[in-house]
């Protein structure tokens, strides 16, 4: 059972950026699901993906692994043998307890969990990549080169799954969808302190796309098939084939 989050209850003095420090990783379980619409829905379509395009003595990577919720969908649903998952994340929290969480849970397919920063990683027989809600916090300028080096290192049918949150060109449908996800939050029991500190301490590290621009960066690194295949509110996740292979 995870803690519930309350870093956000009382007032802070001096509100600073956002870190994944170790408060953090503490509640992250019941923050994300709190926080992101259809956090649940896109962890276990991941392991439904990886199950239809994971390949033979391929690499499955989760880039900004958290607590590894994706990487243990994926690997629950692997079909085919002489895998293993490579799952990164830069916070030595997060890692300290995704290594824990993954070790917890028997399965044959090997993970090693990297303390790293994911734009340092290289990537090489990849057949399903995950970006679940990471390259919003990466610099915009660094967001083409880790997609140019993600489609560079996968195998010919190979998909990348792009979970983000989205801003939109349409200024009423953007404002309607942000007030939206401001409901969803109350209705999970935050408080409106806890919304605007929260939102105060992100907004300088993470900074959104637009669905247009991620697909443009997609296709841009050599992606030829892009496609939003969920969304809720300004939440979303899009799919990234490489060479046109389906299944």
């Amino acid at each position: 059972m995870s803690n519930r989050d309350t870093l956000f209850s009382a007032p802070i003095n001096k509100l600073g950026d956002w870190t994944f420090d170790e408060q953090v990783a503490e509640v992250f379980p019941d923050m994300i699901q709190r926080s992101v619409p259809g956090y649940s829905n896109i962890i276990s379509m991941i392991g439904m993906l990886t199950e239809r395009f994971a390949q033979p003595n391929s690499t499955l990577y989760d880039l900004g692994c958290s607590l590894g919720a994706a990487t243990l969908s994926m690997r629950r649903n692997i079909q085919v043998e002489h895998c293993r998952i490579v799952a990164v994340d830069n916070s030595p929290a997060m890692v300290e307890r995704c290594r824990r969480h993954i070790d917890s849970f028997r399965a044959e397919t090997p993970v090693q969990v990297i303390e790293a920063d994911i734009r340092d990683i290289e990537i090489e027989k990849a057949s399903v990549v995950v970006l679940n809600f990471t390259l919003q916090f990466l610099e915009p300028d660094d967001r083409q080169l880790l997609l140019n080096k993600v489609c560079k290192g996968m195998l010919p049918g190979g998909i990348l799954v792009l979970s983000e949150k989205f801003n939109f060109a349409d200024r009423p449908i953007g404002e309607l969808l942000f007030d939206m996800h401001h409901d969803f939050k109350r209705a999970n029991g935050y408080s409106e302190l806890e919304i605007s500190q929260k939102r105060s301490m992100l907004e300088n590290v993470m900074r959104t796309d637009t669905v247009e621009t991620h697909k443009n960066r997609l296709h841009n690194a050599g992606f030829n098939h892009a496609e939003i295949w969920f969304q809720c509110f300004n939440f979303g996740s899009l799919i990234a084939i490489k060479d046109g292979v389906t299944r």
